[in-house]
């Protein structure tokens, strides 16, 4: 990944996981928790591709992981959000762009459903049961309801943060300038005055001059809960 992407995702990711810490598992809402963490990576990875999304997903879960309090094994959200994000990637076209919010929102559904069952499946071969004390079809319907909502407040802002940086100005404004520079034109000036008089050579030489008095020129074309990420 390049440097201006790595420090955009490590930057989103540490304030979606202080606000989903702070504010939302603070909200005491009935079921899961509102995913602020998966909404950042989910947007990352519709404008990364699938290896920027499963490299995003990955350090994201990291650092909720190893955050406080987390209370479950480290490397089991990272495994999630890697798996989601590298799927998510997928659904990039090749545009680049989604021509409509639809397929962006039913990315967002199916991540809040299959990162659920996910960590509820990692957590079972763990040993931890607290999936089947909650609900599991609580959580899963909470989940989903929760992340969209707030993914239009979210998705279309990060994603438009990281197409922003995809853009080098540096390297535009070098491209600008030797293409704008004297040196550059003069050289495509001179070649352009060379090409004319050799072709008006070769006109008169050719053609036998004047035709009509008119010289002759062809054209040219171009709760058991992980206190803060995730309620299990």
């Amino acid at each position: 990944m390049h440097l201006n992407r790595i420090l955009l995702s490590a930057v989103l990711a540490v304030v979606a996981l202080v606000v989903q810490v702070s504010v939302l598992a603070r909200l005491q809402l009935p079921g899961a928790v509102p995913d602020l963490l998966l909404l950042t990576v989910l947007a990352l990875a519709l404008v990364y591709g699938p290896t920027g999304g499963a490299l995003v997903g990955f350090g994201a879960g990291l650092l909720a992981d190893l955050a406080p309090p987390a209370d479950h094994a480290v490397g089991r959200y990272a495994l999630v959000l890697c798996v989601v994000g590298y799927a998510a990637g997928l659904t990039k076209p090749e545009s680049g762009r989604h021509r409509s919010a639809t397929v962006p929102m039913l990315v967002v559904a199916g991540a809040a459903l299959s990162s659920t069952l996910l960590y509820a499946g990692v957590g079972a071969l763990v040993g931890d049961t607290a999936a089947r004390h909650v609900g599991l079809g609580v959580l899963l319907t909470t989940a989903t309801v929760y992340d969209l909502l707030l993914a239009p407040f979210t998705v279309p802002a990060v994603m438009a943060l990281a197409r922003r940086t995809e853009h080098d100005p540096f390297a535009e404004a070098a491209g600008g300038s030797a293409a704008d520079s004297p040196g550059g034109r003069g050289l495509l000036g001179t070649g352009g005055r060379l090409r004319g008089r050799a072709g008006g050579l070769g006109a008169a030489r050719g053609g036998g001059g004047r035709r009509g008095g008119l010289l002759v020129r062809s054209p040219r074309s171009g709760t058991g809960r992980i206190k803060g990420v995730k309620r299990l």
